[in-house]
Order: structure tokens, then C-alpha cells, then sequence
């Protein structure tokens, strides 16, 4: 697919962008073309995909090779139903095929020090909890791409943290073990179609040498706009971008139950010293 016509998709419109038609390979394409997808094929994954999945996952960079996290592959429609009323009731948890439940996980570290007599008292502090939801994280997206890579379509859900205690219930996962996020995939359904969700442009987000604090309107005006067209593209409700976010993250209300999250943190196990 040519260069511009998968940077124009992913900024809504002409990107300044110095990168040349030369440098695209399947990679990028790949990494460019993504979006999420709410509607999925009931058909299950073909034999072995969830495996070549978690091999991609362990393949990205971990911190010190701790590989402080875990993940619950879900299949049966009764885990996923509940795990859905636990997430807002997004319908693409009960239509996925898969669904997974990324997890910080230092109990593993602290039953190794427990058979070796040696103390783990490091994985009580905000570092260790740091460290194994970024290694997460990166191993999560290395999925992403790797599913996308084999036409599958993927969605992340951050509303697993919306009902953390419940969720561990649901999962059985000890103390020392945190539900961070889910991600469902599945094959898209083509009678339901998704679209690249333009992103800020770059000016916004990359500073060069040093951060710089620039005049908000002066960042977003146009994005807003370009959010506005691809809202309306997808009939969705048309609101401003920059008030939308404000919104989003106004009072504790408004995180929906994420404003819990110390005490959840604290009730499996992590002192986030």
C-alpha cells in the first residue's frame, strides 16, 4: 500500500511527514494500517494461532529479563459474558474468539525467592509494579501486530480495570497477580468494517532535544477538526477532540470506577512503596 495514502489515513488528511516512499516495507504497513476492531467472525482462531501469539508476546524486550507478567487466554462464552458485564458491557468481549487478560505478575519472582529462603521485599515497591505493566504492555502490542500481520483484528480494553477485585475473582489470580487489560481478537467481520482513527499530528506529540509547551489551541485546532470529519464519517456523535479528553478524565466519577485503584492494587498484594 503506498506510503501516503497510509499516512494521510492515520493523520486524517496531508501529513508533513519527510519519510520516503522507498522506506515502506510490510512492517510498516502492517503498523500503519492498524485500527480497532469492535466486530468479529464467531469462527474460532485456527489450531495454534494462540501459541504463535504468545511467542510473539515473549519475543519483545523485558525489563533485566524479570518478565514480570502473565496473561489469561479466554475462549468459553461464560467467562466472557461475565468478564463483559465487568468492562461496561462491551458487546465485542462476547463476540471475540479470544480474549486476553494481561496481568503484572511478581508472584512468580516472590515463589522463586520463597523456594531459594531469600527475600523479595523489591517487588513491594511502584518500580516493580512500573516495570511489569510496561513489559505488558509491550508484549500485548507485539500481539497486536503479530494478529494484524495474519489478517486478524484486535481491540484493546482498558474497562478490565474498572472492576479489578472482580475481575481477579473471575480469573482466579493470587495475591501479587493484577489485571492491567484485556484485548480481543478475532477475524474481522466484513460487514462491519473499520476505520484508521486519526492521530495528532506529530508536532504535537515529538519534541526534539528538549520537551516544549506549546499553545494547546495551536496544537489541536486542526486535529479537532479532522476528528469532527472522521466522526461524522463513522455516524458517530461529532464532538471536540480536546473537549472530549478533558471530559474523560474531569472528576473520579468520570473513571469509572478506576479511581479505586490503589486499594485494589493494595487488596492483591502490591504496597506500591
Amino acid at each position: 500500500m503506498a506510503l501516503n495514502h497510509l499516512l494521510n489515513a492515520r493523520y486524517g488528511g496531508p501529513a508533513d511527514i519527510a519519510a520516503g516512499a522507498d522506506q515502506i516495507n510490510p512492517v510498516l504497513e502492517t503498523l500503519l494500517a492498524h485500527r480497532s476492531v469492535r466486530h468479529f467472525l464467531p469462527a474460532r482462531l485456527p489450531p495454534g494461532t494462540l501459541d504463535l501469539l504468545i511467542a510473539a508476546a515473549q519475543s519483545a524486550p523485558n525489563s533485566s529479563n524479570l518478565q514480570l507478567w502473565s496473561v489469561v487466554a479466554v475462549e468459553t462464552q461464560e467467562r466472557k459474558e461475565r468478564l463483559a458485564g465487568l468492562a461496561g458491557n462491551q458487546a465485542h468481549i462476547r463476540e471475540t474468539p479470544l480474549f486476553l487478560a494481561w496481568l503484572v505478575d511478581v508472584s512468580r519472582v516472590r515463589r522463586h525467592g520463597l523456594a531459594q529462603g531469600i527475600a523479595t521485599d523489591g517487588t513491594d515497591y511502584l518500580d516493580a509494579f512500573l516495570t511489569g505493566a510496561i513489559d505488558a504492555g509491550l508484549a500485548a502490542q507485539n500481539v497486536v501486530a503479530a494478529a494484524e500481520s495474519l489478517g486478524l483484528g484486535t481491540v484493546y480494553i482498558g474497562a478490565l480495570r474498572n472492576k479489578p477485585g472482580e475481575v481477579a475473582q473471575e480469573l482466579g489470580l493470587p495475591n501479587g497477580v493484577f489485571p492491567l487489560f484485556g484485548l480481543c481478537i478475532g477475524r474481522p467481520d466484513p460487514q462491519r468494517p473499520a476505520s484508521v482513527k486519526p492521530r495528532l499530528p506529530q508536532a504535537a506529540v515529538l519534541h526534539r532535544e528538549q520537551y516544549v509547551r506549546r499553545p494547546v489551541q495551536q496544537e489541536t485546532a486542526d486535529y479537532d477538526r479532522r476528528m469532527q470529519a472522521f466522526y461524522a464519517e463513522q455516524q458517530l456523535p461529532v464532538v471536540d477532540w480536546s473537549k472530549q479528553i478533558v471530559e474523560r478524565l474531569h472528576d473520579a466519577a468520570s473513571l469509572k470506577g478506576r479511581d479505586r485503584l490503589r486499594t485494589a492494587l493494595s487488596e492483591q498484594g502490591f504496597a506500591l512503596k
